[in-house]
């Protein structure tokens, strides 16, 4: 759903998005407190956002342990819920 979208439109940018995006994830194996926390009463609850053209998107996750991090959601930065 996230690349249907782009592949209809422009099948590039659908690829690049899958690179900004997957770029991102494997950050979070070395990283994942560098990014903002997500809830304030939860700090494994974190959000991270993916550089992509004039807007990214938003990826979700939780810290389970020190080996473990669950994506929990990834949308646009423009979608309509985003805030």
């Amino acid at each position: 759903m996230l690349f249907g979208f782009l592949l209809e439109q422009y099948l590039q940018a659908a690829d690049r998005a899958r690179e900004a995006i997957g770029k991102s994830i494997a950050f979070l194996q070395e990283f994942p407190f560098s990014c903002r926390k997500a809830a304030p009463d939860n700090p494994f609850l974190r959000e991270m956002l993916i550089p992509f053209g004039s807007a990214g998107y938003v990826a979700l996750f939780e810290i389970e342990n020190d080996k473990t991090v669950t994506i929990l959601a990834i949308r646009h930065q423009r979608e309509d819920d985003y805030h």
